[in-house]
């Protein structure tokens, strides 16, 4: 037991001796900043639903090695997006802006929201329309209270009290309840 926990920390000192200081992750962080800053704005091609930034695909890779690269030649951010949207459309872009070709992307859920409400109400007319609130006629009257009226009020305790009690047991008690107490 004892050379156990000796050969532990002997290999817990070993690990701490050949442990370095973790290297940086980027040669200048002034760019990183401006690749982060950058690639927030823009949308993964492949996933769609994540920023170039927060994604793992080869191509978000890819496009962030070019936004860099391009960071180190000297263009300004503005001309990385307008580089970007030029080689894969608006659709890249986050934020669209507002032209005549993006108007669906911005108005199109407002428009299927009041579509489907409006939907919505024309079908609650229609049905109310539908459902006459006419009263029961005298025969349709008599028929229900008939049905009603002949109708046990609790079937249990109807089927209890005509059923005859069983052989050797006199008690309607069921068994297994324990005694009563007085």
């Amino acid at each position: 037991m004892n050379r156990l926990v000796l050969l532990l920390l002997l290999l817990g000192l070993f690990s701490l001796a050949s442990a370095k200081e973790a290297a940086p992750l980027a040669e200048d962080p002034v760019v990183e900043k401006r690749v982060a800053a950058i690639s927030e704005e823009l949308r993964c091609l492949v996933c769609q639903n994540e920023s170039l930034s927060a994604s793992r695909a080869d191509l978000a890779v890819d496009l962030r090695r070019q936004i860099r690269e391009q960071i180190k030649a000297g263009r300004s951010d503005a001309e990385i997006m307008e580089y970007m949207v030029a080689r894969y459309g608006d659709f890249v872009r986050y934020r669209p802006p507002l032209k005549g070709t993006t108007v669906l992307l911005w108005f199109g859920p407002f428009l299927l929201l009041i579509g489907g409400v409006a939907t919505l109400l024309a079908y609650l007319r229609r049905r109310r329309r539908l459902v006459l609130d006419a009263p029961l006629s005298a025969e349709e009257s008599a028929h229900i209270a008939d049905l009603l009226g002949n109708a046990p009020a609790d079937p249990i305790a109807q089927e209890a009290a005509s059923a005859p009690p069983a052989a050797g047991n006199a008690s309607p008690r069921p068994k297994g309840r324990g005694k009563r107490r007085s």
